[in-house]
């Protein structure tokens, strides 16, 4: 079927319906949201350190790839301290003032690294922009979870998430023409780039931190409760979101160091790999917002039980692979369980994060991917050093079928508790141990009603509820602790 313009003309309905897509894909998102967006993609436009790092330290400065090892470990090393810290700042000090610090501070240190010949040296101010890099991270997601609807924030995550790639590719490709100038240019010019997105920031978005609740309780007036880092870590559900969130992590990290290694013991080049790593970025790019469309307002225990499968068989039939058009295969079968992943994921922790401690929760997320960096290449290179690289492979596969076991095993645990009207929020729950529904924040243990959506509402978190029979609906956030007995709200 075609559509006949007024001047006779026509053109396909399928072109019609991919704008009307795109129009809605980005439609209805407040104007905070895009300038951090913008703010995000200018990020990784210039993200060129990070590419480049090992290569500068062994070509340029002529370290041994031991040597750079060592300091790609102490990066990671330093996003992981940074993940829980930032997420603490973000609660507490606001997400505008952690997000301006991290900026700021990771230009200065980007630049500094530049200068620095020492290798003592070398490693300590790499470790450093580790930490300053990874710190914005919690601030950003926990903004994005503040000023976009819950409807929406699948689609926000995955648009942010579209942004880093995006900006990844480009700047992956200018990077190599601008190191033939001088690796020096590569440091100051991600310097020059985090600068102009601490300005946007500064200039554009606003803080976004909720006021706290005040409950009242007779005559007296109480704060809401804090929630610190020993109730996100007792919330087991978030917990265990966390820990497959590291699996995943872990077989998508091999990419970086055991597949180029794998591909060059094939008697590939580096140009080969190149090629087969680009389909990630060129994949992600191309269809991660239509996919989004058919992500959102769906449970997300099916969809992450997905990626995890697709993860770990495309990273499984890198075992097979021989050729760069086989490596390809397998690059694109995982890229599509990330593709998945990211948004879904992102979506389902900033549902389970309590309103006042989105920070902390962000925060204890992104340790499970900095973990990851951490220790994905002393693994995979001790698997594949002991075992060969089809055994790493291998596990890979093991690991995605454990990943997908536990997300359905998170979705059978979250619908035992359903909320009575199905969203897990605006008003009362019912049910035997159920958690709390509440219509802006916190309520840790509920799944999502007859629809078995995971920690459905606008969020879900860090209250454990003793034995009884009650559940709480609360329409002012926040966390709750429930003792034992039923409980109206």
């Amino acid at each position: 079927m075609r559509l006949v313009s007024r001047t006779g003309g026509s053109r396909p309905v399928s072109v019609t319906r991919l704008r009307q897509a795109a129009k809605e894909s980005v439609s209805g998102l407040p104007r905070e949201f895009w300038w951090l967006w913008t703010s995000t993609l200018v990020n990784r436009l210039g993200g060129f350190v990070a590419t480049f790092l090992a290569m500068y330290l062994t070509v340029d400065r002529g370290y041994s790839p031991m040597f750079a090892g060592l300091v790609g470990a102490l990066h990671g090393l330093g996003g992981a301290v940074s993940a829980v810290v930032a997420g603490v700042l973000t609660d507490r000090l606001g997400r505008r003032p952690t997000l301006l610090v991290s900026q700021v501070s990771t230009a200065v240190t980007v630049a500094v690294l530049g200068f620095v010949q020492d290798p003592v040296a070398i490693a300590v101010v790499t470790c450093l922009v580790g930490m300053t890099s990874n710190a914005s991270r919690p601030a950003v997601q926990a903004m994005i979870a503040d000023i976009v609807r819950p409807e929406d924030r699948v689609r926000a995550f995955a648009l942010n998430y579209w942004a880093i790639n995006l900006g990844f590719a480009v700047s992956a490709a200018a990077a190599g023409l601008i190191a033939s100038h001088g690796y020096l240019t590569l440091f100051l010019g991600d310097a020059g780039m985090t600068l102009l997105c601490a300005v946007i920031v500064f200039a554009k978005v606003p803080e976004s931190r909720p006021e706290r609740d005040v409950a009242l309780t007779g005559s007296v007036a109480e704060a809401e409760p804090e929630v610190g880092l020993g109730s996100v870590l007792r919330d087991r559900r978030f917990m265990a979101v966390v820990g497959l969130s590291y699996l995943v992590a872990t077989l998508i990290q091999q990419a970086f160091v055991a597949l180029p290694v794998a591909m060059g013991a094939e008697g590939l080049s580096s140009t080969d790999y190149g090629i087969a790593i680009a389909t990630n970025g060129a994949l992600i790019v191309a269809v991660q917002i239509p996919v989004t469309r058919f992500l959102e307002h769906r449970d997300p225990a099916p969809l992450l039980m997905a990626s995890a499968l697709l993860t770990g068989g495309g990273f499984g039939l890198t075992a097979f692979a021989g050729s760069v058009g086989m490596y390809t295969v397998a690059v694109t079968v995982w890229t599509l369980g990330e593709i998945i992943n990211s948004p879904t994921q992102m979506g389902l922790v900033a549902r389970l994060s309590p309103t006042h401690a989105r920070g902390r929760y962000q925060g204890m997320y992104s340790l499970s991917w900095s973990l990851a960096s951490l220790t994905a290449p002393l693994v995979g290179g001790a698997v594949m050093d002991r075992f060969g690289a089809d055994a790493l492979w291998a596990s890979s596969a093991v690991v995605g079928v454990v990943a997908a076991g536990g997300y359905a095993a998170l979705g059978r645990a979250m619908r035992s508790r359903p909320a009575a009207d199905g969203s897990g929020g605006e008003g009362s729950a019912s049910g035997v141990g159920v958690g709390v529904g509440v219509g802006d924040g916190a309520g840790a243990e509920v799944g999502a009603g007859t629809e078995g959506e995971i920690g459905a509402g606008d969020g879900a978190g860090a209250v454990d509820v003793a034995a009884g029979g009650g559940a709480v609906g609360a329409s002012d956030g926040g966390p709750r602790a429930v003792g034992a007995g039923p409980v109206a709200g």
